[in-house]
């Protein structure tokens, strides 16, 4: 009898050691005579188990982790038993998994990320049959009453998007899948694109579909290597199978980008794929009415493209009555940082900070007490403890001077200096900046210069008067969000942790 047994290929389980665990399995199982049939999967999003392998029983699936290959004989010449020490059970039992609500990461972690048959066999498919049968306006309506929104950050009506864009005549249109995953403490873009890739495939069909586009981009960030060739080949079997190509009336590429975080701003993102140096263009005009070589283009988040296919299978009302507000559906939250249990936690708008932090996330990993979490990259705010009550919601967050952004939540406990943290937001956004505008390029040189100053104690509170003004310039003033947010996180820690910018400071000898 074959033993199946299911070893991620995801990144983050590769770099602890996935590659060696399922190695072994197979040298184990040949020199002690047993039979095995390993599965490459994506991962579940228990990064603290990783590598967790899961084994095929008459009972189904039973996972095993944090696995190491030296822990292989073992769990072979046990049988693979309820009793050892690293059996965990059903994964889908587990407390982490059991209280998400997959729509975008159903497959994730369970099939083969190239297998069209595992993919179909789990419900891909069924979005871009139920659009072929709405017609394209029908596509767009069904889009646009489920209440997506974009997941990049900006959180902007993926339906009304996608109308501006069929509305406008051209003879070519483009569809631009923003993969340039750049935020802190991110990882479902890439996560997706490794473990269920022909999901972003038929996402970005439908949307093409909808919008009369024929050709589509997906721009992925060069640091993501695995990312990048998973999607190749998914391409190529989805052109093998008709998927994409003539038949379909849609193709895709695959672009890599250069490296530079202001191209996962939609502008500097276009100038990178026209083959530019990655600069953000002034609006108007919009990139809906003249994006990509100057046409109609189509530009969303990975996130949101790979929402569309269940929003169609399911229909509209099923994702809309998820969540709260005007933030629908569900939204696939990264914790990361110094915490216990990190991870993709997938659930709709509506928990709240302190639930995800305390709750599933465990706490930090040092044991120490949370201090401040940053949510949403780092342009997000800084939220002290006392606001550990905001709702996970897109208008809860900017209510409190927050935003999601791309829902990575990044803990720090009480060793963290806010000062510090302060100053890399201006630095970061100095090293970052495309430089076409003032306030982003000489504004985030200046405030840093200013925090240093502070932190060396010099006129704490006139220095800290120069860096409100220089954020409120840098907040109204630059052309993109690279400029404009970066005030968040440098605000709310003068803000929230006062003390770390007038307490004394020791001389740099006695320190």
């Amino acid at each position: 009898m074959t033993t199946k047994i299911f070893v991620p290929c995801d990144a983050a389980a590769r770099a602890v050691g996935a590659d060696k665990v399922a190695a072994a399995l197979v040298s184990e199982a040949k020199r002690l005579g047993r039979a095995v049939e390993i599965v490459r999967t994506g991962s579940r999003g228990l990064f603290w188990l990783e590598p967790m392998i899961e084994v095929q029983t008459p009972a189904g699936r039973i996972a095993f982790g944090p696995v190491k290959a030296k822990d292989v004989t073992d769990l072979l010449t046990s049988d693979f038993s309820a009793g050892h020490r690293l059996h965990l059970g059903r994964p889908e039992e587990l407390p982490f998994l059991k209280r998400q609500t997959r729509i975008n990461f159903a497959r994730c972690g369970i099939i083969d990320p190239l297998s069209l048959a595992g993919y179909r066999a789990h419900g891909g498919g069924r979005g871009i049959e139920r659009a072929r049968s709405l017609g394209a306006a029908g596509t767009v309506e069904e889009v646009t009453k489920s209440g997506l929104r974009g997941r990049g950050g900006a959180g902007f009506p993926t339906g009304i998007k996608w109308k501006t864009v069929a509305d406008t005549a051209a003879d070519q249109k483009y569809i631009v899948c923003n993969a340039d995953e750049g935020d802190s403490g991110t990882f479902a873009d890439r996560m997706i694109m490794e473990g269920d890739p022909f999901l972003l495939i038929e996402g970005m069909a439908i949307a093409g579909f909808a919008v009369g586009a024929t050709k589509g981009y997906v721009y992925i960030r060069s640091e993501y290597p695995d990312a990048i060739r998973t999607m190749e080949r998914a391409v190529v079997l989805a052109e093998a199978d008709g998927m994409l190509g003539p038949e379909a009336g849609f193709d895709i590429e695959i672009r890599e980008g250069a490296g530079a975080y202001v191209c996962g701003e939609e502008t500097s993102l276009l100038e990178s794929l026209e083959g530019k140096r990655g600069q953000v263009r002034a609006k108007p005009p919009l990139p809906a009415h003249k994006g990509l070589f100057g046409k109609p283009t189509v530009i969303n988040n990975v996130l949101s493209l790979v929402t569309v296919p269940a929003v169609l299978a399911d229909g509209a009302k099923h994702y809309a009555d998820l969540g709260m507000g005007r933030s629908r559906g569900t939204m696939p939250i990264q914790l990361a940082g110094n915490i216990k249990h990190g991870g993709l936690f997938e659930a709709p708008f509506g928990m709240t900070l302190g639930e995800l932090v305390d709750d599933i996330g465990g706490g930090t990993h040092s044991g120490r007490p949370v201090r401040a979490v940053q949510v949403g990259g780092p342009l997000g705010a800084y939220f002290p403890r006392g606001l550990f009550d905001t709702p996970f919601d897109y208008e809860a967050f900017a209510a409190r001077d927050g935003l999601i952004g791309h829902a990575g939540v990044v803990v720090f406990d009480d060793t963290v200096d806010m000062a510090r943290q302060a100053r890399f937001a201006m630095e970061f956004c100095a090293i970052e900046s495309c430089g076409k505008c003032t306030p982003c390029r000489i504004g985030s040189t200046r405030g840093m210069e200013t925090i240093d100053k502070i932190i060396r104690g010099e006129r704490t509170e006139a220095n800290l008067a120069i860096v409100t003004d220089l954020c409120q310039t840098m907040k109204f003033g630059s052309l993109c969000a690279l400029g404009g947010f970066t005030p968040y996180p440098v605000l709310s820690a003068i803000k929230h942790f006062p003390e770390d910018f007038n307490r004394p400071r020791l001389a740099a000898a006695a320190e």
